[in-house]
């Protein structure tokens, strides 16, 4: 009888997979060796499992019934036929991965990644029987391992080198709970579509789907799409989504800006929600493709060449669905307020697309002490909110324990409420018509519209203390030039 693999256990077992590699290979590319290793040892145990329920049910005609199979194992290529091997361990993997990804198609083509398994120098066959001895410890079937929560210790894996590969983690892991409360906020429902463009790991879109589940709906017809620059960051995203038993999903790996995967009739593809976390201010792009994009994605105009924050934003806006579609955007708080986006800024409010702009504590983006904001847009606003934007100023809305800083459930909680419901609390929320926005030269910076009191100080280095500055001076001069028009209003007057 299977026995359930307790999470603290899957979680040490998961771990001590990159403690055997310690002394080999660089915490940053962990990742290119445990995940595919530990998805062929789940495949591997799935597909025994499936085979004895056939033959429990069958018996000796369990071998008509191969076709079954969720996926194929080719014979000769099996996690047990890879363990026998004592030389050239890495190249049976590497065997066995191609063999696997090439009968069945699509749906695993390139899900192992292009790790140097061959290369004895940085793995030999010693280290690698080693990682070999080691998963086979634990029989990852559903029964003993239930997709959720493989899924879990996976998401928990994830963490654990987002932690140990420093300031570059954030292109490879979000702040979970900041994806909690998103999803909390665009609600998913079922046979909806969901996207991500910058789709990294695929938290956001397992997220989602785990909020449908939680809410009792039918998640298996949703349709899920994502792209991810990043080929290793692209396979592991795939992986995560398939131990989380999503099947059914569309992962690309490429540029989003410069080559869009999902584009039908000419045109950007619709959906109905679009989650993301774009890679913060990027410098090296094609502004002038952009300038001249074939999609219309320049419709609020061409950011400058040294952030391309709305570049990301407007291919966002362009993929949501007319009526259904919405969409949640993780941001540096400068999207709100820097002077040389001024005029795309003004744009975007014109549009009418952007709804509420929600301001986080520090330390929310990895590694990275700064504040950040989420902004959520909707194509079809409520009858009350057109023509307004929700400003929400949660940035105490945050704790922070063991070096690490997150959001709360009561947090979500306020923060989802006072989306949701609109209503103005002091100091907290408030719904900002457009005259005042233009009054302020359209500045979103979200203490103009909702101030708090008796900030504490927060260290920042000299990037985010230019950006504070910047959010500063901008309000100082919406402030000047509304003295300035009141005076001169007055002269007229007399």
């Amino acid at each position: 009888m299977a026995e359930r693999i307790p999470i603290s256990e899957l979680e040490s077992y998961l771990w001590g997979s990159a403690v055997l590699l310690r002394t080999n290979i660089d915490a940053g590319s962990y990742k290119q060796y445990i995940f595919p290793l530990l998805f062929f040892k789940r495949l591997c145990d799935v597909y025994d499992e499936e085979t004895a329920e056939f033959e429990a049910e069958y018996g000796e005609d369990a071998d008509l019934f191969s076709d079954d199979h969720s996926f194929v194992i080719p014979d000769g290529h099996h996690w047990r036929d890879v363990r026998m091997v004592t030389e050239d361990v890495g190249q049976a993997i590497v065997n066995a991965f191609r063999e696997i990804e090439k009968a069945n198609g699509e749906k695993l083509t390139g899900i192992f990644g292009d790790g140097a398994w061959t290369n004895k120098n940085r793995l030999p066959d010693r280290l690698l029987k080693d990682l070999l001895e080691h998963f086979s410890k634990l029989t990852l079937s559903l029964a003993n391992c239930p997709e959720d929560e493989l899924g879990q210790g996976y998401e928990y894996l994830i963490k654990k080198f987002a932690d140990d590969s420093g300031h570059t983690a954030q292109e490879f892991y979000t702040n979970r709970t900041v994806v909690h409360l998103m999803t909390e906020m665009l609600r998913p429902q079922s046979q909806e579509s969901i996207y991500d463009p910058t789709c990294g790991s695929a938290g956001m879109l397992i997220s989602s789907i785990a909020w449908i589940k939680e809410h009792g709906q039918e998640y298996r017809n949703v349709k899920i799409y994502g792209q991810e620059i990043n080929n290793l960051t692209s396979a592991i995203g795939r992986m995560n989504l398939f131990l989380h038993g999503i099947s059914d999903f569309h992962i690309v790996t490429g540029d989003t800006l410069r080559n869009p995967a999902f584009v039908v009739g000419g045109q950007i593809q619709r959906f109905d929600l679009v989650l993301a976390n774009p890679p913060y201010s990027i410098k090296q792009w094609d502004r002038t493709a952009f300038e001249n994009d074939k999609y219309g994605r320049n419709f609020l105009g061409t950011p400058p060449q040294g952030r391309a924050d709305y570049a990301f934003f407007q291919h966002i806006l362009k993929s949501m669905k007319p009526g259904t579609g919405r969409c949640a955007i993780l941001f540096p708080h400068g999207v709100l307020f820097r002077e040389e986006e001024s005029l795309l800024r003004e744009n975007l409010v014109k549009s009418d697309l952007i709804e509420c702009v929600i301001g986080l504590g520090p330390n929310l983006f990895f590694n990275a002490p700064m504040e950040a904001c989420i902004v959520i847009c909707r194509t079809s606003k409520s009858e009350e909110r057109k023509h307004k934007v929700l400003f929400i100023n949660a940035v105490d809305e945050v704790t922070r324990k063991n070096a690490q800083s997150y959001l709360e459930d009561s947090h979500i909680e306020h923060i989802a409420g006072a989306y949701l419901n609109g209503t103005k609390e002091e100091g907290y929320s408030r719904l900002v018509d457009f005259e005042e926005i233009a009054n302020n030269r359209f500045n979103l910076s979200i203490p103009l519209y909702v101030r708090k009191k008796d900030r504490e100080l927060v260290s920042l280095n000299l990037q985010e203390c230019l950006d504070s500055w910047q959010e500063n001076a901008a309000i100082m001069h919406s402030a000047l030039e509304a003295v300035v028009a009141m005076l001169e209003g007055g002269e007229a007057d007399e």
